[in-house]
């Protein structure tokens, strides 16, 4: 019997797994990537009786290579907030699908395993920028507020670790930064025990961020705003983080981070899109209008917006939350 862990290669996607396999240990071969590689179970081949756990990617996105390992009598476990469609009626399937914007994959494992690693899931929210979310679960576990923002600072660096076209822009593969914090057990412990892997990411991320500052502003209007970044690496690494930033700078106003690529000679960008923090809604409708687009209504990408669609894009963000 072969064992797969899927996971989104983010915040979210590795504290959810965390909090099953400390609960669960299984010796499983890991898929994951970037944070925009969400084709992740189309790179398994299972067989009868096989177990693949699936977290934090879009079953939507999925749907043919989940049709096809159940076909061949896997096991799937599969939990995420993301975009469903229809979610198939199988006996080998178990799906905890809840796309509500307050919620994330690692909260959804929380409540599976009735709280019992509620710390990783805290972290989990805090890393997908559901910060009153999980300020409240912190607070009803009565964590210190120092407490809190370390576990806020952690899901942010392994969120930004997830960003970027491409592995090596990554300090850390996913699969490695998910191994060396379940060693951890706690991620009080990953960040008081001075491993070396959460200095890495708050240095990258602090100065990261910093020249993301210089940003151009592109639009900047009463309901919404946007700005581009160059083809760097830096920049490919914090746009994400970055569109987080500015959602809690200004919340009331949706707001979208364009990085600038080029893929086979043609330019164009790569969109992180933020619905307004006081009104999360239709940001994965927004992405779903272009052919690489999706995503979740809080928060959601393009992973290419040709340079020649940029004009519409920035009309298609403004008209959706002008209305809203």
């Amino acid at each position: 019997m072969a064992v797969y862990d899927v996971f989104n290669g983010d915040a979210d996607g590795i504290c959810a797994l965390i909090q099953l396999r400390l609960e669960s240990p299984k010796s499983a071969t890991l898929i994951t990537g970037v944070k925009r590689d969400i084709s992740l179970l189309e790179r398994v081949d299972a067989g009868e009786g096989d177990l693949i756990t699936v977290l934090d990617v879009s079953m939507l996105k999925n749907a043919q290579a989940l049709e096809k390992n159940l076909v061949a009598g896997a096991q799937v476990f599969y939990a995420d907030h993301h975009q469903a469609g229809d979610i198939p009626s199988h006996s080998n399937l178990t799906a905890l699908i809840n796309p509500s914007s307050d919620i994330c994959t690692g909260l959804i494992i929380n409540g599976h395993l009735k709280g019992k690693h509620y710390l990783w899931a805290i972290t989990a929210a805090f890393g997908d920028n559901l910060i009153a979310t999980a300020t409240r679960v912190a607070k009803q576990h009565g964590l210190t507020e120092h407490q809190t923002e370390q576990l806020s600072r952690l899901g942010t660096y392994i969120n930004y670790n997830g960003y970027g076209a491409s592995l090596d822009d990554l300090f850390f593969h996913p699969a490695t930064l998910y191994q060396e914090l379940l060693a951890s057990g706690s991620p009080l412990d990953f960040i008081n025990g001075y491993h070396p892997a959460y200095a890495t990411l708050e240095q990258g991320y602090l100065e990261d961020l910093e020249k993301a500052a210089s940003a151009q502003t592109i639009t900047n209007t009463e309901s919404s705003a946007a700005k581009i970044l160059p083809n760097e690496r830096w920049a490919r690494r914090v746009s994400g983080v970055y569109g987080n930033d500015l959602a809690n700078q200004a919340p009331n106003k949706a707001h979208a981070v364009l990085t600038e690529q080029e893929v086979e000679g043609a330019k164009g960008y790569v969109v992180s899109i933020r619905a307004p923090l006081n009104n999360k809604v239709a940001a994965d409708t927004l992405a779903s209008q272009f052919p690489s687009g999706g995503g979740r209504k809080g928060a959601a990408g393009i992973n290419f917006l040709p340079e020649n669609k940029l004009s519409h894009f920035l009309s298609c963000l403004e008209s959706t939350y002008a209305k809203t």
